[in-house]
């Protein structure tokens, strides 16, 4: 029996021989092939990507929304007929062949072909019945207004990693409330790339965008953008700006501007048409800046609305240059009541130097002039002020008519609101409610920054305001049987240490109804051509504007 228990243990001793070959063959020989295989068929994580938050304006419509897209991809392992494919797929994507052809080429089971196609190109592929292509559904912006609140909306571009990023305005800066937060999914696959399970990671769940509601008002951001389209047209200028707020609580109605562009496609415009110039251009405001010098003097008790000028009888020299009004009309003993109605230049160096240097930087730091607005927006700048022992007798003589001095048109009219809002300077903003995935609702509350002014200062502004409407250069123009306090502006362009005498920056800055505005308004156009004056273009636009909104918020004329 002893043979047979020795041959039975060589046949053991043989197969476990055996065995440890094979197990040395797959461990060790084999060991890169199989863990190149296990690499396909666990293919790693994907990205779950979250729906990006709506934008709204007051009334509940969608400026900025979301459509559903696909992404074509090809698995070219289980593609035979690879040149067949790239001549019937490329016109359809608008993809060149060089590009399909490439793209087939890989040694992968799946490549991206083209993201964000429509459903009809999508039928028309799958009419095709390839066999290796697939789809992915996804979700990209739509803007269903197209080119309106161009500025304010901003557009969602494209980052490093080919991820939806968003660029300006509202789109930047909500970037990351808007577009939420990633979710991630292991992905099985067999060795062959075919998927068969894909399962979250409980810590990894994609979270959706929250939508945002806008303190713009549809309608008036549509008024807002017709009219100061026919002025520009109407007065040849180069460009304008609109922009209205509501001075109580700091919502912006509507902020117009133009040249504009189209969020939807702003690959096809100019980077320069980007930015939004109500926040990011700077200039100097002219006469649009004396109601907040005056303002000023009024407070501290420098001056009163009967105070007489001194000095107004002819230019005024200061610091070696010689001081002119507008049209070189002169006023002698003139108040400054006149001085607000006339726009008087020299009334104005009067009165800033009644102020004084140190207290025209405290004033203006109060004011908000040479600070951010704090808009939120994505791009906003601010000029700031000169040191206080920088400051030359000259500069504070032309600072007091708005001359020598840089601001943004968002800094001014933020300025200008808080004499219609009592005294007061609220925050500017464009959000008024931010509401989560879930449905909760936060709403943004109006925040005073500043009181620069009493009430009783803001109320005697007002009336000088009130009487230059109807008495001033500009009076042409008005709207008869409302109280409506406003200010012409002329600003001269620097250009190489002068000022451009044939082209200007002309504006009109004003609220209605003057005892209980509902509105703030700046209206700004470049370069006007028929005439270089605030009062004969920006003044008609700001009136014309002015009419419907007063109608449109069902305001009786009071006289």
């Amino acid at each position: 029996m002893t043979w047979r228990y020795r041959f039975i243990f060589a046949i053991f001793l043989f197969f476990f021989g055996l065995i440890i070959i094979r197990l040395f063959y797959w461990q060790v020989v084999k060991a890169q092939e199989l863990s190149v295989l296990a690499e396909y068929q666990y293919s790693g994580i994907v990205k779950m990507l979250p729906n990006r938050g709506e934008i709204q304006t007051s009334d509940d419509f969608p400026i900025a929304a979301n459509k559903v897209s696909y992404l074509v991809f090809v698995n070219p392992k289980a593609i035979k007929d690879k040149r067949n494919i790239t001549n019937e797929i490329s016109p359809i994507i608008n993809v060149d062949k060089a590009s399909i052809s490439a793209f087939l080429s890989f040694d992968k089971v799946w490549v991206s072909l083209k993201s964000g196609i429509d459903d009809k190109t999508k039928k028309s592929i799958e009419a095709l019945n390839f066999t290796g292509i697939g789809f992915e559904q996804q979700s990209s912006r739509f803007y269903p207004e197209a080119s309106l609140a161009a500025h304010l909306l901003g557009f969602v571009g494209k980052n490093e990693a080919g991820g939806d990023k968003g660029y300006f305005g509202l789109e930047g800066y909500y970037d990351r409330l808007l577009r939420g937060k990633e979710g991630y999914a292991v992905q099985i696959q067999d060795a062959l790339g075919r998927p068969i399970l894909s399962r979250m990671s409980g810590n990894l769940v994609k979270v959706d965008g929250s939508s945002i509601k806008l303190s713009i008002d549809r309608s008036i951001q549509f008024l807002a953008e017709q009219k100061l389209k026919e002025g520009i047209e109407m007065y040849g200028a180069s460009g304008g700006m609109v922009g209205i707020m509501d001075p109580k609580t700091g919502g912006m109605l509507a902020m117009a501007s133009f040249p504009s562009f189209t969020p939807q496609d702003y690959q096809k415009y100019s980077e320069d048409l980007y930015k939004n110039p109500f926040i990011t251009n700077t200039y100097e405001p002219g006469s649009t800046f004396k109601p907040m010098v005056m303002s000023a003097a009024l407070e501290e008790g420098l001056v009163k609305p009967d105070t007489k000028c001194p000095a107004c009888n002819g230019p005024v020299s200061v610091g070696g240059y010689d001081l002119h009004t507008w049209n070189d009309k002169y006023y002698k003993d003139t108040n400054m009541i006149d001085v607000i109605k006339h726009s008087d230049n020299t009334g104005m160096v009067f009165v800033a130097q009644k102020l004084g240097v140190d207290k025209m930087i405290d004033y203006l730091t109060k004011f908000g002039i040479g600070s951010l607005t704090n808009i939120d927006l994505q791009g906003e700048v601010s000029p700031s002020l000169k040191a206080r022992n920088a400051w030359y007798a000259v500069d504070l003589a032309t600072t007091g008519f708005g001359q020598g001095i840089s601001v943004t048109p968002i800094g001014l009219l933020d300025a200008f609101s808080a004499i219609a809002n009592g005294g007061k300077r609220v925050e500017p903003h464009v959000v008024s409610q931010v509401q989560s995935p879930d449905g909760k609702i936060s709403k943004i509350l109006p925040k005073t920054v500043d009181t620069p002014i009493s009430g009783k200062t803001a109320k005697i502004m007002t009336e000088m305001l009130v009487n230059a409407v109807n008495n001033g250069e500009a009076s042409w123009a008005r709207l008869k049987g409302y109280r409506i306090a406003g200010k012409t502006g002329t600003a001269s362009i620097p250009v190489k240490g002068h000022y451009d005498p044939t082209k200007t920056i002309t504006s009109f800055i004003g609220f209605a109804p003057a005892n209980d505005p509902k509105f703030v308004m700046l209206v700004i156009l470049d370069k006007p051509t028929t005439s270089i004056y605030g009062a004969e273009t920006a003044a008609p636009v700001f009136f014309d504007i002015a009419k419907d909104l007063l109608l449109y918020y069902g305001v009786p004329p009071s006289e």
